[in-house]
């Protein structure tokens, strides 16, 4: 039987969707990539969902490339429908909850620290005399970096050096999220990117910047790791997608300067442009065996694809 699968993306003629697609119908998989958005609960469809190109059928998999921007209510939606499919028995790469615990940075630092998962310190409290008191205690200790808690690509971060660098309330939502700055060696400034699927680190890179901010977004250079960096990035990469819960992640690495190494972010939705021009392996192509190797060696169909709120020990 062919698997078809759902590619979930707001812009279905983006060019990773469209490697993705590319990738699953080499592999005599079928692949259909809609935006979230267009995904319906419908109580008068066997599933309770109605899926546009699925006939009121169910797909074999779901891979998650993004949920959209949009109102609270438009995102929570969309979750539920992600939930919905997962507790249908479809497996969901990346489940709904391992999407959820990425994009609040908050939650991820908080899974990662208890899973064991280098991070550092980093406190996410709401009103300015709440984000003044936790300055006041932690500066004389570090720098602090202001970050948003939804924010991606390295927009919104700003470097915290005195109480006065803090913004009013009304520029950031009234949510202050602080974390340690890692000093390191620079300019220029380097940190690591590792792509992580099915418990593997397939593809890394290395992020020169000349600012501290070295996303490729904002003028970082991507760069190959030294061969003497992999394993360390590798384990640490997978134990931080394992603490999640992501069947695939896009893992921000740092390296201080006295050689300690931390996580900072996990990505459930990561790009990959960047990344692929330093590598060899096909990223897309990677996704795309792993998912199809899950689905030909899974448990029996129709137990639900769900995932532990925390992943202790992980």
């Amino acid at each position: 039987m062919i698997p078809k699968i759902l590619v979930v993306n707001e812009r279905p003629e983006a060019p990773q969707s469209r490697s993705l697609a590319a990738a699953l119908n080499a592999r005599g998989a079928m692949a259909e990539t809609v935006p979230l958005a267009e995904i319906a609960f419908d109580t008068g469809s066997a599933s309770g969902l109605a899926i546009p190109g699925f006939a009121g059928t169910l797909p074999d998999a779901v891979l998650v490339r993004s949920i959209g921007a949009g109102s609270f209510e438009a995102v929570t939606r969309r979750l539920g429908v992600l939930h919905a499919l997962g507790g249908l028995g479809v497996p969901v790469w990346n489940p709904a909850a391992a999407v959820e615990r990425c994009v609040d940075k908050s939650t991820t630092t908080f899974v990662l620290e208890k899973a064991g998962v280098p991070t550092p310190p980093t406190f996410a409290v709401e009103g300015l005399a709440a984000a003044r008191a936790i300055a006041a205690r932690e500066l004389p200790k570090a720098r602090l970096v202001l970050k948003p808690l939804f924010g991606a690509q390295g927009r919104g971060i700003r470097m915290i050096d005195t109480l006065a660098d803090l913004p009013p309330e009304e520029e950031i939502d009234g949510v202050y999220y602080l974390q340690h700055y890692v000093a390191r060696q620079g300019p220029p400034f380097r940190d690591f990117r590792v792509f992580v699927c099915a418990d593997k680190a397939v593809a890394m890179m290395c992020r020169r910047g000349a600012s501290w901010i070295t996303n490729v977004n904002q003028g970082g250079v991507p760069e190959q790791v030294d061969p003497s960096d992999k394993s360390l990035l590798e384990s640490l990469a997978v134990a931080a997608a394992r603490a999640v819960g992501a069947r695939f992640a896009g893992v921000d690495v740092i390296k201080a300067e006295n050689g300690a190494a931390f996580v900072l972010e996990v990505n459930s939705m990561p790009a990959w442009s960047g990344l692929q021009t330093v590598v060899e392996t096909n990223i897309a192509g990677a996704v795309a065996d792993a998912l199809l190797a899950f689905l030909q060696n899974r448990r029996p169909a129709g137990e639900p694809d769900l995932m532990p709120l925390v992943a202790a020990g992980a």
